[in-house]
């Protein structure tokens, strides 16, 4: 079993200074495949034009490194297709092209339901999905709080935000944050309560232990 990840820039063609984000990327991607060496089978790398693509062997920091991905990026905007499943090429430790196998047609699926998702008059604000054969109720489940969630980032104020990427990123608590950001702890509770943090966090973490418990079983042979 694996977790194939495939990402893309979102109006990619209409960024300004593309050779800059796209190295802004590949910087981004070597700081996680260094940072999650351990748990990466193929390095995440940049591969046909604005796309990026990485494999796991675990979900574990599956949730991680795609937060970890969106807010070092921001304000670009990305998608991300997650894929569950087999790989039935050999893999590469080095980089992640050339693997193929369900996991990653499943990725590949998910970027496309995102991006018609996209264009629909109902759209919303997904931009995460993941897919695996089988457990239908528990992925529906899985990604309309991922929706969720996406919807109440989309709403984050600048400040806000950037509170928040210190928060995720160095895990400090709100005195060291208000101390950082010359303000009152009073003040960083107020603006991570208004933001839906606290609801955000929860709903991650609770979307993280059903992935590990439902599919954390590694049978990589």
């Amino acid at each position: 079993m694996y977790f194939a990840i495939i990402g893309d820039i979102i109006g990619s063609k209409q960024v300004k200074n593309r050779a800059e984000i796209q190295n802004k990327l590949k910087t981004i991607l070597n700081q996680i495949n260094l940072k999650y060496a351990n748990e990466i089978s193929a390095n995440f790398i940049v591969t046909i034009g604005d796309e990026f693509q990485g494999l796991l062997a675990t979900p574990q920091v599956l949730l991680d490194i795609i937060n970890e991905i969106k807010i070092k990026i921001y304000p670009i905007r990305i998608r991300i297709g997650i894929g569950i499943g087999s790989i039935d090429t050999e893999i590469y430790k080095k980089m992640a092209i050339g693997a193929d196998g369900p996991a990653y047609h499943f990725a590949r699926k998910m970027i496309d339901e995102i991006r018609l998702n996209e264009k629909g008059k109902m759209s919303n604000s997904t931009n995460i999905k993941i897919y695996a054969e089988g457990k239908t109720s528990i992925l529906n489940l899985i990604n309309s709080n991922l929706c969720l969630c996406s919807f109440i980032e989309s709403k984050w104020t600048n400040k806000q935000r950037d509170l928040i990427k210190e928060d995720m990123l160095f895990k400090q608590n709100q005195r060291e944050l208000a101390k950082k950001f010359n303000l009152v702890q009073s003040s960083v509770q107020r603006r991570f309560k208004s933001a839906g943090y606290y609801d955000y966090i929860n709903a991650w973490e609770i979307i993280n232990k059903v992935i590990v418990e439902e599919w954390g079983v590694n049978d990589v042979k």
